[in-house]
């Protein structure tokens, strides 16, 4: 059976929410039901044996240790019945954000409709379709909380079965950044970092390289596989994303706001708010008060 090197990336926030889980114990001969968009996602980890499953045009063979990814949107079906006694945890979980599914590069988030919708650019959380767990001890002892919560009160629960699900996404989310041993994301990240702090400053290509210490063409081409924009482009989004918070937070005039986020020219802010958003500055304000 060939595995699927493909992640799935989750826009955040929001954050992906848990549902619930369970264990489940097959023994030799029995197999994985067959079911089509279930509607949520089915993260399988495999703690003792190997399942045999597919969905659409791939199959897996996942050992203990081992986790696969089932999508809402897809056909599951078993490839063939268990060879020995397999045990697992299965926990669905639901996202209402923007998710994708892609080989190796990250897949882009529609950046527009996020920000649209939660004023903030969107962090993309990347996990492996199929694939070992991380400190699988650690996380096995984490898996058996969460399954011990589900027997709890509702309102003790829950806040704590979605603090131990994100740490869980999360340990997973940062294997992969730290298995790619990716110079280009630590170099991407880094100058999305810069950008942030040092926004409202004259940023250039020639003094982000400087500050940097690289070339801006790397940069930019680290940028654009990471994030899918160059640091020009970031720097435009994350101004205007700022401008946005003070339209909405403060009664500041709208020069001082374009002062504020590091533009000279008024005039010059209000046509790339107006380009970007489809709305001028000042109507962007109107619409959010009373």
């Amino acid at each position: 059976m060939e595995n699927n090197p493909s992640y799935i990336h989750l826009a955040a926030p929001p954050f992906p929410y848990y549902l619930e889980c369970d264990r489940t114990v097959y023994q030799p001969g029995d197999q994985h039901p067959n079911r089509k968009q279930i509607g949520v996602f089915d993260l399988l980890i495999v703690e003792q044996g190997c399942l045999f499953i597919g969905e659409e045009n791939s199959q897996w063979e996942v050992p203990a240790g081992h986790t696969l990814l089932l999508l809402p949107d897809r056909y599951h079906y078993a490839v063939k019945p268990c060879e020995e006694i397999t045990t697992f945890m299965w926990v669905h979980f639901h996202t209402v954000g923007d998710w994708g599914q892609a080989e190796g590069d990250p897949a882009y988030i529609n950046r527009e409709a996020h920000l649209r919708q939660f004023l903030t650019h969107p962090y993309t959380i990347r996990v492996p379709q199929f694939g070992p767990l991380p400190d699988f001890l650690e996380r096995k002892a984490q898996l058996e909380m969460l399954l011990q919560l589900s027997s709890e009160r509702r309102s003790h629960a829950v806040w704590q079965q979605q603090r131990i699900f994100e740490e869980l996404l999360r340990m997973m989310d940062l294997a992969q950044h730290d298995a790619a041993g990716s110079t280009t994301a630590e170099i991407a990240e880094k100058t999305e970092a810069y950008i942030r702090n040092h926004y409202a400053e004259p940023i250039t290509n020639a003094s982000l390289s400087e500050a940097l210490h690289f070339h801006y063409n790397y940069l930019a081409r680290c940028m654009k596989r990471v994030y899918g924009l160059t640091p020009m482009e970031y720097l435009t989004d994350y101004r205007l994303e700022q401008a946005k918070l003070l339209l909405l937070k403060t009664e500041i005039a709208i020069s001082g706001i374009a002062e504020r986020i590091g533009y000279e020219s008024t005039a010059y802010f209000s046509r790339r708010f107006t380009h970007k958003t489809g709305i001028s500055p000042l109507r962007f304000r109107k619409r959010y008060s009373r």
